[in-house]
């Protein structure tokens, strides 16, 4: 089943890798370069499938990945004077949880992008159905 998945949205680029029965798909969606550092937007789905009950169970975020030289000062949590700084944002923690349609207008603030995450899940969704496997859209990857 997850070769099908694979199949279908195998045109949109990406990277797929498996953790422990989970299937990751991730793709770049949006980069924001300033002075010494770099900013990118990442789309992440989360796919387990469930053969014997002939099941998959879905979830999808955005991932904002911070890396570069920061200059330090009062809004950072550096010392002055120039350091390397890299963060990582999981939108499934702190000020940034909510479903991919309210993470992606926060992000849109910031970034400028046109990817269709609809058109993953539903090309996923579809597949699975065609397949016989009922399609079970998760906010969070908790119990994925």
């Amino acid at each position: 089943m997850i070769e099908n998945i694979k199949n279908v949205v195998s045109s949109l680029g990406g990277e797929w890798k498996e953790n422990k029965g989970i299937w990751e798909y991730k793709t770049i969606i949006a980069e924001r370069k300033a002075f010494l550092s770099s900013k990118k937007l990442t789309y992440v789905a989360k796919i387990r499938v469930n053969e014997e009950e002939k099941q998959i169970k879905f979830t999808e975020m955005l991932v904002e990945n911070n890396s570069g030289l920061s200059s330090g000062g009062f809004d950072s949590d550096m010392s002055t004077g120039f350091g390397f700084k890299a963060e990582t944002y999981n939108t499934l923690g702190g000020a940034r949880e909510g479903n991919i349609e309210e993470q992606s207008q926060l992000f849109g603030k910031k970034y400028t992008y046109n990817f269709d995450y609809k058109e993953i899940r539903s090309k996923i969704e579809q597949e699975a159905k065609n397949q016989g496997y009922s399609f079970n859209y998760q906010i969070t990857s908790l119990g994925l």
